[in-house]
Parts: C-alpha cells; structure tokens; sequence
C-alpha cells in the first residue's frame, strides 16, 4: 500500500477544538431536552399511601381518647376538631417539615419532590432526583391540610348548632349557609376534577399538592414495596365485608330468626332454656316474673313495660290475655 493513501493523523488538541465547537449548540437547546425523564408513579402506592396516613392518624387518635377516658363522657367529643388538627399538626411536624416521608409515603417508599424546579436542576440519570419542598410549601401545606380541615369542620358545626339553613328571619345567616354550600361543593366538584386527571396522569392526587406543586416520587429507585399486595387486598376484602354486616344486622328479626331455626336444633338443653327464656327478650329472667293467668315467666321490666303499653297485653307464647303479673316463687 502505498504512502499517498494514508491520511495524515489529527492534530493532538484537534478534540479539544471539537469540544469548544460542540458546547454552543449543547446550551441551546432547550432544559426539557436535556434533564426531563419521563417517569411513572404507580397511583396504586399513592393512594396506599394516603390511606395509611389516614390509619396511622386513628390510630394515634384512639390512643388519646383511652387516656381521656376516665374524664367527664362527651366532653372530648366537643374538641374533637382540635384532636384531629392537633394529631395532623404532628404527623406534618416530624415528616415533612424535616424533609421526611410520612408514614404512609415511608412504606409505600415515596417522597415528596418540588416540581417547579425540575425545569432548572440540569441533567438527571433516573428522573426521580430534585430537590425536596421548601418552606413556605411545607408551611402552607401544614395551613392547608391541618389549618383548612379543622376551620371547615368548626365552620360546619357552628352554622348547624345555629340552624344558618332554616333562619328565614335572619337573611344574612341564610345567604351565608348558601355561600357554604355552594363552596363544599365547587370543592368536590374540583376534587372529582382532580380525580380524573390524577388518575390519567398519574400526578398530584388531590388539589392540595397540585396547587403546591408538590408531586410523589419514589425516594429509592431500586426499593419494593413495604406492604404486599396480599395485606392490602385482604384488608379491603375484610373491611367491605364488615361495612356489608353493619348495614344488613339492624334490618334482621333475630327473635323470629331464633322461632325458625328452633325446630332443627337436636340440643335438648338449649330446648329447656328456651323454655325458661323471657319470650319478649329471649334471654333468662334475672327478676322472673309470671304471667297471670297462662303461668309463663318473664323478665319483671318487659312484662311490666308491656302491660303498662298496652292494657289488653296478651302471652306472646299462648296468645292468652294478661290480667295480672306475679313474682315467681313468692
């Protein structure tokens, strides 16, 4: 091969020239090209996320009621807006206002990031860095989440104790129980807004971090979840069924569920109680009481209520009118 096909070699600081005639076009293009990585936080953990938080704050609340228990009844319950504000203020207290996670964001490994200032912080590597809240979002955050909630609260109940709704004398109470509710439910109308756009994007899911700016993101890239989906679907599986049996023991008879299953039951001696038992209350008679002229015992307070009610009481197990009542044994 001959030499005159042979390219004479760079000049040594020829990359050094290169460099300089790069870096121009580098600063301008525009910061989103160069540092915004598109990341996805799964909605699932964020909302975990609150609803432990919001265990986590009845838990503690329960706490604080079984040391006031011994105190006059009801008289924690006229501050219950200033417990819940209180136990508020101290979740925010030693969580967000010393840059760390609440309770819930720590299991659910999240944290929160400010996200106006994603735009000036250069090139990224995972898309979850940025710097954390600053103060005045910390402060308005706690205004907003503790302050905002027990003014509502107190708002509510003192236009209810006041009966703003049904003064038609004052109208000035009137329109501002309007106000209200016009307010609380622009309020939710937001919120459900919010609701939608959080559940398309995946970002700020309620109006308080959306109008701070401040977004959840996960604090360590490479952690797993501190609670299973398996704990979580068991607790929800749990607790709907149990929301199902509040609703449906009120509406069950159990004395006539009792009457209908009787005949199958092969126990003898639950038999002999039942016919021992009061028939109004179905349970044994601590001051028995019988029935004039039919001889069936009852508890002395049903009896005596029941023909005090109504004069023509009649034995709800022989259908014979009551005439009279009798302490049994004496």
């Amino acid at each position: 091969m001959s030499s005159s096909n042979l390219s004479p070699p760079p000049p040594e600081d020829e990359w050094i020239r290169t460099y300089l005639r790069f870096i121009p076009g580098w600063h301008s293009l525009p910061l989103s090209h160069q540092s915004m990585i598109p990341i996805s936080i799964s909605r699932v953990n964020q909302f975990d996320a609150a609803r432990l938080d919001i265990e986590m704050s009845a838990m503690l609340k329960e706490q604080l009621v079984k040391v006031f228990s011994l105190m006059k009844p009801g008289m924690l319950f006229q501050y219950e807006p200033e417990l819940d504000a209180f136990l508020e203020f101290l979740i925010w207290r030693f969580s967000i206002w010393v840059d760390k996670p609440t309770p819930g964001n720590a299991l659910m490994n999240l944290r929160y990031r400010d996200e106006r200032a994603m735009d000036s912080i250069g090139k990224v590597r995972t898309g979850l860095e940025g710097p954390g809240l600053t103060i005045a979002q910390k402060i308005w955050y706690c205004i907003a989440t503790a302050g905002g909630q027990y003014t509502w609260a107190r708002l509510q109940s003192f236009s209810a104790f006041r009966a703003w709704g049904d003064s038609e004398q004052r109208p000035l109470a009137r329109h501002a129980w309007i106000l209200i509710q016009r307010i609380e439910g622009l309020y939710k109308a937001a919120s459900f807004g919010n609701l939608l756009i959080f559940l398309y994007t995946g970002r700020f899911r309620n109006l308080i971090e959306r109008v701070l700016q401040a977004r959840l993101v996960y604090g360590s890239p490479n952690m797993n979840r501190a609670v299973s989906f398996e704990y979580m679907n068991r607790q929800l599986v749990w607790n709907e069924f149990s929301e199902m049996l509040l609703l449906l023991l009120p509406l069950l008879n159990w004395s006539s569920m009792k009457k209908l299953l009787s005949p199958f039951s092969k126990d003898k001696s639950s038999s002999s109680k039942v016919d021992d038992s009061c028939p109004i209350c179905q349970a044994i008679p601590a001051i028995p009481f019988l029935a004039l002229p039919c001889q069936h015992r009852y508890c002395y307070y049903c009896l005596r209520t029941r023909c005090a009610a109504a004069t023509s009481f009649r034995c709800p197990s022989c259908g014979e009118p009551v005439v009279a009542m009798q302490r049994h044994g004496g």
